[in-house]
């Protein structure tokens, strides 16, 4: 295997990542919009990880799956990945875009030593944000939960995501819809029972809101004047069953202020079944990046090593038909693993991913 550099200069980095940003695949946006026309850029030659590691959360086109898995298994060996985990995006019910795992399952299944399928946004998602709305936690709403959920284990799932309880919206970025719904609402502690039976991680999208807080000054409607606190409800799930391993996805890719490394050392201290995945945006880096100027930020890299066990590298890259002419968000994650210490790039590579998972076969 090719050595490669451990650090990479601030300048390089910015160099990479402003060619990045002239294809990169906003969040949704692939699944939702077309790719504008025009005349691509010239890719920039990708750097691969210096040790093989795995992507616990990307993303696929919905409207070409068989080719969009392709695309995925292609890229591996340019990114040096020895597995990529599908998920579908969290949808409310009513959207007419809405997806699941269903949809890209069989290609994935081609694909069974290198692609990992996550079920559950595109209907457990739904069901949680629906039932959180309309107050009906009932048996007959609980006992279909629960069957869609162990239908999707059944079918080849390892686990449940991307599920979703505070998804702002950003119209700007091709995120269309608001979605909130109590973190220890019924339906996610029954969700939570279920992953501690069948030892199926649960992949959670939620941004930080310590407290009742207006809405960041840069986030319109949809998004409510009021955002409601939901770290407390997101202690209740977490302590409801310990069995249950929930990932918080999207660690570094912040847009409320407060998923601060000191808010994630305080829950990790207090919960030893969360665990975090690692994200890095190199067009909407958010209000607490883990890279600046090139470089991991020191209370990141503190908090990495402090809790060597707990992170995971979840990119959020999505992949279409046709290639994106720059590697956009897996490229910025694999320069931030990079540059941390041979321990933890195993570690946050690839060791925790397998203990998280380990009902992978």
């Amino acid at each position: 295997m090719s050595k490669f550099p451990k650090r990479f200069s601030a300048t390089a980095f910015a160099l990479l990542l402003a060619t990045v940003s002239l294809a990169f695949f906003p969040h949704r946006a692939a699944s939702r919009s077309q790719t504008p026309g025009g005349q691509s850029p010239q890719p920039a030659a990708p750097v691969p990880a210096a040790s093989s590691y795995i992507d616990v959360h990307t993303h696929i086109d919905p409207r070409d799956p068989d080719a969009g898995v392709e695309t995925a298994v292609k890229s591996m060996s340019a990114q040096n990945a020895s597995k990529l985990f599908l998920l579908s995006e969290p949808y409310p019910q009513d959207d007419p875009a809405r997806f699941d795992a269903d949809v890209f399952l069989a290609a994935a299944k081609r694909h069974p030593d290198k692609v990992v399928v996550l079920g559950g946004g595109g209907t457990l998602n739904g069901m949680i944000l629906d039932s959180a709305r309309t107050g009906d936690f009932g048996p007959e709403v609980k006992r279909k939960f629960k069957e869609r959920a162990e239908q999707w284990l059944h079918d080849g799932a390892v686990g449940f995501g991307e599920l979703s309880v505070e998804h702002l919206a950003q119209p700007s970025s091709g995120i269309q819809d608001y979605e909130y719904a109590p973190p220890d609402t019924p339906l996610l502690l029954l969700l939570a029972d279920v992953a501690a039976e069948h030892n199926a991680p649960i992949d959670l999208h939620m941004e930080a809101v310590p407290r009742n807080m207006p809405r960041p000054d840069d986030l319109a409607a949809p998004n409510p004047p009021m955002l409601t606190a939901n770290i407390p409800g997101f202690e209740r799930l977490l302590a409801h069953n310990r069995g249950a391993k929930i990932i918080w996805a999207h660690a570094g890719a912040d847009f409320t202020g407060y998923r601060t490394p000191e808010l994630c050392r305080r829950l990790l201290m207090a919960n030893s079944n969360l665990y975090m995945e690692v994200k890095v945006d190199p067009t909407t880096p958010g209000r607490n990046p883990i890279i600046v100027d090139g470089k991991i930020k020191p209370d990141w890299l503190k908090l990495f090593q402090d809790f060597p066990d707990r992170f995971v590298i979840g990119s959020d890259q999505h992949y279409a038909a046709k290639p994106p002419a720059s590697p956009s968000r897996w490229q910025a994650t694999v320069l931030l693993l990079n540059q941390l210490p041979p321990d933890l790039q195993r570690k946050i590579g690839t060791e925790n991913a397998l203990h998280i998972y380990s009902n992978l076969k």
